[in-house]
């Protein structure tokens, strides 16, 4: 039986994810890579052509303007991450997780965690959600409850669905002409 607190995590997570699905009901791939700023961090193909997340430690001043394509990835980035070291056997380092290559890609592709995540957590008892063992080694959260990190994946998640659908907005504003274009 599913416990109250996995039930209301997973509740929260079925209301951002409607929110994604709004969003993301039209995405296409002009829109993913589509700048919202001439200091705009993306997703490009590299020379073998893998796709590659813009991204820099520590991070610039001002922080650059995500676009679709890039926020995607961050949300299949700590995801894949997340999930593979509270349920799974570990998780790759951020330069192995790529950006699936398009809208359709990474939408199937964030569609998949999520349900790999919320079935997660519906197994959950009490005991696992109030220890500390799925988090260790987790490059963020590490020490916290599993409860915990799963209210936080839920925060972030709504903070970039938010995100995305602030750029998408803001691209409709400029008839998808991209401010970072001369």
């Amino acid at each position: 039986m599913t416990t109250p607190r996995a039930d209301l995590l997973a509740h929260q997570l079925d209301i951002i994810w409607a929110l994604f699905e709004y969003h993301v009901q039209d995405l296409d791939d002009a829109a993913c890579l589509w700048e919202p700023s001439p200091n705009s961090w993306t997703v490009r193909q590299d020379p073998s052509g893998r796709w590659v997340a813009d991204w820099q430690v520590p991070e610039p001043e001002p922080v650059p303007t995500p676009t679709v394509g890039w926020l995607t990835w961050h949300i299949g980035y700590w995801w894949t991450t997340t999930a593979g070291h509270c349920f799974g056997a570990g998780a790759p380092e951020r330069e192995a997780i790529a950006w699936p290559g398009g809208a359709q890609a990474a939408t199937r592709w964030l569609r998949g965690l999520k349900d790999t995540w919320r079935a997660g957590l519906l197994a959950l008892t009490d005991e696992e959600l109030d220890s500390a063992g799925r988090t260790a080694g987790l490059p963020w959260g590490e020490g916290q409850t599993l409860v915990n990190v799963a209210a936080w994946v839920n925060v972030e998640l709504a903070k970039n669905v938010a995100e995305i659908g602030s750029v998408l907005l803001s691209r409709q504003a400029h008839g998808g002409v991209s401010a970072a274009s001369p």
